[in-house]
C-alpha cells in the first residue's frame, strides 16, 4: 500500500514477499496488536543501499551486529480488530519496518510507538515520524543516539571493544529534550529466559546444535513465539556470529520456500513457523530429505509455549513426529556431548522462587551461555 521513504527501492518479488510474511497464518481469528519479525533475502542478491556507508559501522560493531549484505529483517507491527465497514468484517493491516540491522529492540519498540498512530494518520505519522531521525548515515558503534520521534527515546550502539556479557548504559546529555528519553538498555538483546523457559534443561544440547549448524525447525501457536526463540537462538553463540541461514518466522508463501522443501539437501539452519495449516509439507520435508528414509542430518524441533521453570518438554525420538498435533517437545536424534548444568537451573529455580526479575535471570542465562562459548573458543 505504501512504502516510506518514497525513495527506497524494493523490487516487485521483495515486496510480494513482505507482504506475505506480514500478515500471521495463525491469526484468522486472533484479535488484537501482534509484533513479530522476518528475515528475507534481497532479490539479486546484494545491493547498493541508499544510505551512506564507508565500512566503518561492521568495522566497529561486533560480529553479532554486523550489517546484513544480502538479506533485510522485516519487523511486523500487525493489527486486527472487528470492523463492519470493512467487506471482511475486520480491520486488518501491518506497518514493517525495513532493516539491515539486527536492532530488534529498538524496531519493535519503535514500532510500538509510531504503529497505532499510523494506522489513524497513514503518511503523516511516518513522515513525522522518520524526519528527526538522523537515518543518512548508518549508526556508529559506541554512540548514543537521541530519537525524538513521537516520545524521546535513547539508546547505545554496542561495539566490538565492548566486554562480552556488558551492555553499559549510561544518560547522556539532552537538556533539550523534554520529557526526558526513554533509555532502552539494549538494542538487541531478548529476554532469554522468557523464551528458552520451557526448554531450559536442555540448553546446552541447543547451545550444541546451533555451534554444529544442525538444521532446526521451531513450530510455534504464533509468529511472536517462533520469531522471538529463533532469534534467541542464534544469540547462543555470542560473541561468535551464527553463519548459517535463519528464518524467524516462514510460510508456503515465502518466494524461497521451494528451495527450503526440495528433496535434495536443504540450506543448514533454523526457521521458524506457526502452527497454522501453512507448516505441514514444509516440515515434513525438512524432516525426511528423502522419501521413505531418516534423514541424514539431526533436526529438532522445539515447541515452546509458557509456564514456569517446573513444566518442562521431554526429549523425544524423531520417529514420533508425524503431524503438527503432537505434543510439544523436542524431537531429535541427536545425541548430546555436554551433560545439564544442575548447578544452573538450582539457581534460576531460586530466582523464581525469591521472584527475581526476568531481566536478572536472562544475564544469567546469557553469562552461561557465554562461558560454554568462551570455552569453545579458548582452544583454538
Amino acid at each position: 500500500q505504501l512504502v516510506y521513504p518514497h525513495d527506497f527501492r524494493l523490487t516487485e518479488k521483495e515486496k510480494t514477499s513482505i507482504c506475505y510474511l506480514s500478515f500471521p497464518d495463525s491469526y484468522s481469528g486472533g484479535l488484537g496488536d501482534t509484533q513479530f519479525s522476518f528475515r528475507l533475502r534481497q532479490a539479486g542478491g546484494s545491493r547498493a543501499s541508499p544510505f551512506q556507508d564507508d565500512g566503518r559501522y561492521n568495522r566497529e560493531a561486533p560480529l553479532t551486529l554486523q550489517r546484513e549484505a544480502a538479506h533485510y529483517f522485516g519487523y511486523v507491527y500487525f493489527r486486527q480488530v472487528k470492523d463492519s465497514s470493512m467487506r471482511r468484517g475486520y480491520f486488518q493491516k501491518s506497518l514493517v519496518l525495513v532493516s539491515r540491522l539486527p536492532y530488534v529492540n529498538l524496531f519493535q519498540c519503535l514500532l510500538q510507538l509510531i504503529a497505532p498512530e499510523y494506522f489513524d494518520k497513514l503518511e503523516p505519522c511516518l513522515e513525522a515520524a522518520h524526519y528527526p531521525i538522523p537515518l543518512s548515515h548508518y549508526p556508529i558503534p559506541l554512540s548514543h543516539y537521541p530519537i525524538p520521534s513521537l516520545l524521546p527515546l535513547q539508546v547505545r550502539i554496542p561495539s566490538r571493544v565492548d566486554k562480552p556479557g556488558s551492555s553499559p548504559v549510561r544518560q547522556c546529555n539532552q537538556e533539550n529534550l523534554l520529557p526526558a528519553p526513554l533509555v532502552l538498555p539494549s538494542v538487541h538483546e531478548l529476554d532469554l529466559f522468557r523464551c528458552f523457559q520451557p526448554v531450559l534443561i536442555h540448553i546446552q544440547m541447543l547451545w550444541e546444535l546451533m555451534l554444529l549448524g544442525e538444521p532446526m525447525v521451531v513450530m510455534a501457536p504464533s509468529p511472536t513465539v517462533s520469531s522471538e526463540m529463533v532469534l534467541a537462538l542464534t544469540s547462543c553463540l555470542a560473541p561468535l556470529r551464527y553463519c548459517c541461514d535463519f528464518r524467524p518466522y516462514f510460510t508456503i508463501h515465502d518466494s524461497e520456500f521451494k528451495e527450503y522443501t526440495t528433496r535434495t539437501q536443504a540450506p543448514e539452519g533454523s526457521w521458524g513457523c506457526s502452527e497454522g495449516g501453512h507448516g505441514r509439507g514444509w516440515v515434513t520435508q525438512v524432516q525426511s530429505p528423502k522419501e521413505g528414509t531418516e534423514p541424514e542430518v539431526s533436526p529438532c524441533v522445539p515447541s515452546p509455549g509458557t509456564g514456569d521453570l517446573p513444566k518442562q518438554v521431554k526429549v523425544k525420538k524423531l520417529a514420533k513426529l508425524k503431524t503438527l498435533d503432537t505434543k510439544p517437545g523436542i524431537y531429535t536424534s541427536y545425541k548430546t556431548f555436554l551433560h545439564k548444568d544442575k548447578t544452573l537451573i538450582k539457581r534460576l529455580l531460586k530466582g523464581i522462587q525469591r521472584k527475581r526479575p526476568s531481566e536478572v535471570q536472562s544475564a544469567l542465562l546469557r553469562r552461561h551461555l557465554l562461558e560454554l562459548t568462551q570455552s569453545f573458543i579458548i582452544p583454538l
